[in-house]
């Protein structure tokens, strides 16, 4: 199959880490003979390249020196900045739905497949026509939040574009939900992977004695790493403990603040974004991993939480909140520990009992590591991806 990816942002290089998940998707399609393509954005002028292979198609929206709406930082966050980016924001879209439709003029695509349809569902309908191909959208969570808690105005628009898509996809059940309360049809879900590869088995005995936590993700209100913070503070009375941050965020000032505040400068480690190989090495060195998350104030979640399942795929406990999807990959007692958002006290007990009950721990990590390979690894994805594909080409027009 020859498919078109539209998406915000894409790789401007092979050392650029951006969307790994996505990039992996595309990759292990092309390994199984499927002919994926990329239609994004430009950033700074940036033109057509081949990627490690792939060939993606960008489109100018702007003057070189402003043309930096996407790729570096979220889009939404650069929106709320002021009017130039809610200029650039409509030349986007303009632009965007333009060279969609001149590239599928061009040439031809089996599938067009959308990836966070608010707004790339303008830009897919334009190439859908152009070349006469059946749609797929792909929702991650971040849009719907967008939809219900920001720009109720849009709601019309994700319904009609979920009314008129071939097929619909999430990453959760939490997500399927969303998208069921704008319209009601069936969502298959397909959930991200993961680049991690490297497994490590769990090794708790430090020469000191201490016991080391990861959170790894951006630092922002929805990830509730104050909470981990004040967990950390708890056990630090208890056991010895050391907590890696990995990530950067508009959260990390504040972060930082309540880490001096409450004297944890020699337990808590900001680390900012590191590189695939050191994230590796921080999964293997830790000894569970935690994502803290909450319902924020505007009523966003984790739409899934991919980090758990990179945490998982080497083994490693976690320990998560029961929040949004969360719960397909943490199942409380089996193949991690749930706890409820916003208690740190809860928090620090579950923590607590990980890193107190080596059997546990090694328990949790196997099963984990299993629920992943069954149902979050790259054959599995690709295999509900080829279904859904296929479906849409063999369903009567």
């Amino acid at each position: 199959m020859k498919i078109l990816y539209i998406t915000t942002a894409y790789q401007r290089s092979e050392s650029d880490v951006i969307t790994p998940w996505l990039v992996e998707t595309i990759t292990r399609l092309r390994s199984v003979g499927h002919d994926v393509r990329v239609f994004t954005s430009s950033y700074r002028g940036l033109g057509n390249q081949t990627v490690a292979g792939v060939p993606v198609y960008r489109f100018r929206y702007f003057l070189k020196r402003w043309e930096d709406l996407t790729h570096d930082e979220m889009a939404m966050d650069r929106i709320k900045r002021g009017i130039r980016y809610k200029l650039l924001l409509i030349s986007y879209l303009l632009c965007g739905t333009a060279a969609a439709r001149r590239l599928c003029r061009r040439e031809r695509f089996d599938i067009i497949h959308v990836h966070w349809p608010l707004p790339h569902s303008l830009f897919g309908s334009a190439a859908a026509r152009a070349c006469d191909a059946p749609t797929v959208i792909s929702f991650h969570g971040a849009e719907l939040m967008v939809v219900n808690n920001v720009v109720k105005l849009a709601k019309p628009f994700l319904r009609w574009a979920i009314r008129t898509a071939g097929a619909v996809t999430a990453n959760s059940t939490h997500t399927v939900q969303a998208v069921q309360r704008i319209y009601d049809r069936p969502v298959t879900i397909v959930p991200f992977g993961t680049a991690a590869g490297a497994y490590s088995e769990l090794d708790q005995s430090k020469p000191d004695g201490t016991k080391q936590l990861l959170f790894v993700g951006r630092l922002v209100e929805r990830k509730g790493i104050p909470y981990l913070i004040e967990a950390v503070d708890i056990l630090a009375k208890q056991i010895p403990v050391n907590l890696s941050i990995v990530g950067s965020g508009p959260e990390e000032p504040r972060l930082k603040e309540l880490a001096r505040s409450r004297g944890l400068e020699q337990s808590i480690t900001f680390h900012g974004r590191i590189s695939q190989e050191e994230l590796t090495r921080q999964y293997s060195r830790c000894d569970a991993f935690v994502l803290p998350a909450i319902i924020d104030s505007r009523g966003d979640t984790e739409g899934l939480g991919v980090v758990i399942i990179e945490a998982m795929s080497h083994r490693r406990p976690v320990v998560a909140s029961g929040v949004g999807g969360i719960v397909d990959l943490v199942i409380d007692e089996r193949t991690g520990l749930q706890v409820p958002q916003k208690d740190s006290q809860a928090l620090a007990r579950a923590i607590a009992r990980v890193l107190t009950d080596p059997d546990l721990a090694q328990r949790l990590g196997r099963a984990g590591y299993e629920h992943v390979q069954q149902n979050y690894s790259w054959p599995a994805i690709v295999a509900r991806l080829e279904h859904v594909y296929g479906d849409l080409l063999t369903r009567p027009s």
